[in-house]
């Protein structure tokens, strides 16, 4: 499940443009004996059970830097896990064993770093367990039960099918199955790599020093060169809700789907909201959402929003209140319901009462830095949050740079997203192996699995009229819809629309919306694009499948206007 997105306008410098795995474009020549790197949810290939290749004994390369062609490639025996200074036990510990602990950590291992990751909880972190792949799990029924509860989509494909039912418990099995192949995979993977996995709660305790322990035993302290701070996020419940696990939930409990009330309300409509009103409702609940600001979706496009509130909202068992807060939930109990006090969000003035069967809280997270230590190093967090730069390196209370202190992923708040953490874990990697490497988060997709599914990278449109105003450009808006594409109307899943905001004058693109079938999938030609500068003078001219909905962005960018003549030079033609 998606969490809250924020995002920095901080300009990237050059080199941030190239993201991890684009060396052969800036010249540089990939390690041949690195494995593939193949994402899920942030996750590496491993994580899915495929092993990396390994060479020969005998040919394997010693932990050492090789020069080739106009970069340093750094490969080492993955069965030794490089070797660590003598000073230091570790090269490298993470604190914290999610996506984006794991993605450092085997980043880390292919630079040839002696690598430590610990983990209070379970490998895996809020992503694995909780979050990401248990709620693809419950949505995935979701969308077939769609599917097959839509007599008028099944008529105009010519099916007929008999009522559709489902297994509460054999649903909740598939989702909690799937986590538990996930975090089996995850720590294999880590294992085979030689990454040493600590078990234990980490905190801090000088610098380039950590313990880590159970509850009740003896700490043990090492030392690293250089430590990441990867601990996470946990579910943001406001005061005056009172959780009880059972009727009053939040996302970690929604998951294990131990019951489908027949009324339940859910407080936030963002990606986590409006993902467990895609499942409920297609498992036969009744949703309503309580919303603090005045539309749903706040964090949206404007006009996807719109849109998506038109197909996803309007149609189905939902309605709404927004501009309120839920001032106090109660569970329920000795026969009573769910108690949902409602006040206005600006005046605080009781505005209603809700009796409903549950109540999901899904408004936000909150990271997860509590017992870290950082007191020993005169660090303060920020709403809890941890203070980093562009670079991720930790900032003290002086507003000075922590050495050799890093924080990634939720527990820093610059984008609380899987992927993005995993991303800046490998962003942290390169900068400690000798490359200087600064992510731009303006290139990192999200998006929303709902049916149909929103994605978007970049700017909206009032922030991009907000940015352009102060810098002083124009900004133009290109628009294409999924009822123009051959492949939707084959599915017939026409209802979607792709949206570009870009600069007319020199044709960068400055965010990409897309609201409709697979959507999910189709925003990464334009993160990418985005990533590695690319504008749409050259993107223009790439050559899609027909039919497919890649056309649907091809169409896009072809829609596009810009002022200035296209400047690219074309390749030659190769005889075949």
């Amino acid at each position: 499940m998606q969490s809250s997105l924020s995002l920095s306008f901080a300009a990237p410098s050059p080199r941030s443009r190239l993201p991890p795995g684009a060396a052969a474009a800036a010249g540089e020549q990939p390690s041949l004996s690195a494995p593939i790197s193949l994402r899920f949810c942030g996750l590496r290939r491993e994580a899915l059970g495929f092993t990396p290749l390994r060479q020969p004994a005998s040919r394997r390369a010693p932990a050492s830097v090789h020069v080739r062609g106009r970069g340093k490639v750094a490969s080492a025996s993955l069965s030794d896990n490089g070797s660590a200074p003598k000073s230091f036990d570790y090269d490298l510990v993470i604190i914290g064993a999610g996506v984006g602990g794991h993605g450092a950590a085997l980043h880390a291992v292919e630079k040839g770093l002696k690598t430590a990751i610990i983990e209070g909880d379970v490998v895996g972190g809020t992503c694995v367990n909780r979050g990401c792949v248990p709620s693809k799990a419950l949505l995935a029924v979701s969308g077939r039960m769609r599917e097959l509860q839509s007599d008028h989509h099944l008529k105009a494909l010519g099916l007929q099918v008999a009522a559709a039912g489902y297994d509460r418990q054999g649903v909740a099995d598939h989702a909690n199955n799937l986590a538990s192949k996930i975090r089996s995979n995850l720590t294999n993977s880590m294992k085979a790599l030689g990454v040493d996995i600590l078990t234990g709660i980490g905190t801090i305790v000088g610098p380039q020093k950590v313990k880590y322990g159970k509850v009740g035993f003896t700490d043990n302290v090492i030392t690293a060169k250089n430590i990441i701070i990867a601990t996470g996020s946990i579910p943001f419940v406001p005061k005056g809700i009172e959780v009880d696990g059972k009727t009053v939930i939040t996302s970690d409990h929604a998951l294990k789907l131990e019951s489908v009330p027949d009324w339940i309300a859910i407080v936030g409509s963002g990606y986590i909201g409006l993902e467990f009103s895609d499942v409920y409702t297609a498992l036969g609940s009744e949703v309503t959402f309580i919303e603090a600001l005045d539309q749903l979706m706040p964090g949206f496009d404007p006009e996807i929003g719109k849109l998506a509130q038109r197909v996803l909202i309007n149609p189905r068992k939902i309605d709404y209140h927004t501009g309120v807060f839920a001032s106090k939930i109660t569970p329920a109990k000795h026969g009573k319901p769910v108690m949902i006090e409602l006040i206005d969000a600006k005046t605080k003035e009781p505005k209603d009462t809700l009796e409903v069967d549950a109540a999901l809280i899904a408004t936000g997270r909150a990271p997860f830095t509590k017992g870290l230590g950082l007191e020993n190093i005169n660090v303060e967090t920020q709403r809890g949050f941890v203070p980093v730069d562009e670079r991720m390196r930790v900032i003290d209370a002086n507003g000075k740079l922590v050495p050799h202190l890093y924080c990634i992923g939720d527990a820093n708040g610059k984008m609380m997203l899987a992927h993005a953490a995993s991303a800046q874990g490998i962003s942290v990697v390169e900068q400690v192996t000798g490359k200087d490497h600064v992510l731009n988060h303006l290139s990192i997709p999200a998006a929303c699995f709902t049916h149909p599914e929103i994605s978007m990278v970049g700017l909206t449109e009032p922030q991009a009229r907000e940015k352009a105003q102060k810098e002083g450009f124009e900004v133009s808006v290109a628009k294409t819809s999924f009822k123009a594409n051959t492949k939707a109307l084959a599915e017939n899943e026409g209802e979607g629309l792709a949206k570009m905001i870009y600069r007319p004058d020199n044709g960068e693109i400055l965010g990409v919306h897309i609201f409709g079938l697979h959507a999910a999938d189709l925003i990464h030609e334009a993160s990418n694009a985005i990533a590695l500068g690319t504008s749409i003078n050259d993107i223009k001219f790439a050559v899609h499948a027909h039919p497919t909905l890649s056309e649907v962005l091809d169409e896009l960018f072809k829609s596009a206007k810009v002022n200035h003549p296209v400047t690219s030079s074309v390749s030659e033609p190769v005889a075949v």
